[in-house]
């Protein structure tokens, strides 16, 4: 057996996530005309979020494929 600690972001239902440049977060911002404070939220305890090392006000991409819609991204505020 592996001593080798699996990560949760390699798990198959787990959507591909990452953290947002600063520069990235205010031309998403920009784009979609809103503020942090308007997007969604995901707690900074949620254990994508521990694994990827965000801090609070952070923003995460998510990215999730569907046989269906395609690709879906989507976006999260670390509170």
């Amino acid at each position: 057996m592996s001593s080798k600690k699996r990560s949760i972001l390699d798990h198959v239902f787990v959507p591909k996530a990452r953290i947002l440049s600063k520069e990235e977060a205010e031309e998403l911002l920009r784009k979609l005309k809103a503020t942090k404070e308007m997007l969604p939220k995901i707690l900074e305890t949620d254990p994508v979020v521990v694994e990827l090392g965000a801090k609070k006000g952070d923003i995460i991409e998510f990215e999730r494929n569907s046989p269906i819609a395609g690709k879906s991204i989507y976006y999260r505020v670390v509170i």
